[in-house]
């Protein structure tokens, strides 16, 4: 088997595929997405690569070398829309392929990527009617040994370091009992979760857990997004609702359509606006556990973790800035971007890409509604809306505010007759 590749580099004459043979022992292993090591040009050291096409024939067989080891896979979702990035945004495609990588293991020095976080916890290795047994019959006399098993049959999976300051217990000690077989010690992941801070039962007190009664012109946008996720159908939508007309409530209910429809969600939001308060009334409303949130002020430790719970599907809603498209995701039932007129969904940074183009291509692929929203739409998107002819994206409006509140008084004033009337 062939394996057509593009190199990790940023030289434009390198952006283009090259064939390597899939040895036998990589057959089945390699697919179109897998990085891979590859020998390149004369020297011995060995190149990142993306597999982006198998085939059975090459037109230079002599020449060809192997791939020395697979790393890291994509999914072929992801690296069709990487080609239509390359080519919609003449860029490189390998530029484009890293925006989908796992944050962390982007650096070809592998010593210098990010590694899980482990702990060494310590459990009974007996079970505790065989070891209280073994303490009746004097096998175990030491009363530090036995503060340690009393200790470790309440606390377990606590560390050493824990063991000894709460039992004021030497290392020494739980060194023997493992040493007679009581205790084991167990590596353990340590996962970065930026959310495991929030104290979920303050939050349920301050914020509201309950789904809230929609007015009319709510249920009216709800009604529509939601008959396109039973329809299993992309359709875009502008909700273009003022300053306090309960867009976000609107999002919350898309989104627990769609987990109650064995779905996954995104909610993209500038990174302005990924505040604690917003992010409150998400965890009000959804579990903890189901919530992944990738935005700048994570350490690259903490997206790496969030990615990697996003990849094995343990996360269901992702909330985050423009990278966040990028996630992972599988079996997507909406994407949303709220605020769609900020300019910071466009990135000024290689590849230069707009946010809502990507959406749509995802969108697309996985047969979902694209829901925009925003009280002072972009100008782009809101002509779209409105051409009858075309319908690219379907526009609905929320006029009022959803405490039926009123709106501000709006007055224009001339300023240069106002300095001639002074």
């Amino acid at each position: 088997m062939i394996a057509e590749v593009i190199i990790n580099r940023t030289a434009k004459k390198l952006n283009r595929t090259f064939d390597y043979h899939v040895p036998e022992e990589l057959e089945g292993l390699v697919f179109v997405g897998s990085k891979v090591l590859v020998p390149f040009g004369k020297g011995k050291k060995l190149e990142e690569a993306f597999v982006v096409k198998l085939k059975n024939k090459t037109n230079y067989p002599n020449e060809m070398k192997d791939i020395a080891r697979l790393e890291e896979q994509l999914k072929d979702e992801q690296i069709q829309l990487a080609k239509w990035m390359a080519k919609r945004y003449f860029c490189n495609l390998s530029d484009c392929i890293k925006l989908m990588l796992t944050p962390g293991t982007r650096n070809k020095n592998k010593q210098k990527r990010i590694q899980e976080k482990t702990k060494n916890s310590v459990y009974l290795s007996k079970t505790i009617e065989a070891i209280e047994f073994d303490i009746e019959t004097g096998k175990i006399k030491s009363e530090k040994q036995k503060k340690v098993i009393h200790f470790l049959q309440d606390n377990r999976g606590a560390t050493i370091p824990e063991i000894e300051m709460l039992t004021s217990c030497s290392r020494a000690i739980v060194n023997t009992l493992i040493k007679n077989g009581y205790l084991e010690i167990v590596e353990e992941k340590i996962e970065r979760n930026p959310l495991n801070f929030k104290d979920l039962e303050l939050i349920r007190k301050t914020e509201t857990t309950e789904k809230l009664v929609l007015t009319k012109e709510q249920e009216n946008a709800y009604q529509k997004v939601e008959k396109k996720m039973e329809e299993n159908a992309y359709h875009a939508f502008l909700l273009y609702g003022v300053t306090g007309s309960g867009k976000t409530e609107i999002y919350l209910q898309l989104i627990q359509t769609a987990l109650e429809k064995g779905k996954t969600a995104i909610l993209l939001v500038p990174e302005i606006s990924l505040t604690p308060q917003m992010l409150n009334r998400f965890m009000a409303r959804f579990e903890k556990k189901e919530i992944a949130v990738l935005h700048s002020k994570l350490t690259i430790g903490e997206r790496h973790d969030e990615w990697e719970r996003i990849r094995e599907g343990k996360a269901k809603i992702v909330i985050g800035a423009r990278s966040a498209i990028f996630a992972p995701v599988e079996n997507i039932g909406i994407i949303i971007i709220d605020e769609e007129h900020d300019s910071s969904y466009k990135s000024e940074a290689n590849p230069k890409y707009d946010t809502k183009e990507v959406a749509k291509q995802i969108a697309q692929y996985n047969k979902c509604p694209l829901l925009l929203g925003s009280a002072t739409p972009d100008i782009n998107t809101y002509y779209s809306a409105i051409q009858k002819e075309k319908q690219e994206i379907e526009l609905v409006t929320l006029t009022k505010r959803a405490n039926q509140s009123s709106l501000p008084t709006v007055q224009v004033v001339d300023l240069k007759q106002e300095l001639a009337n002074r």
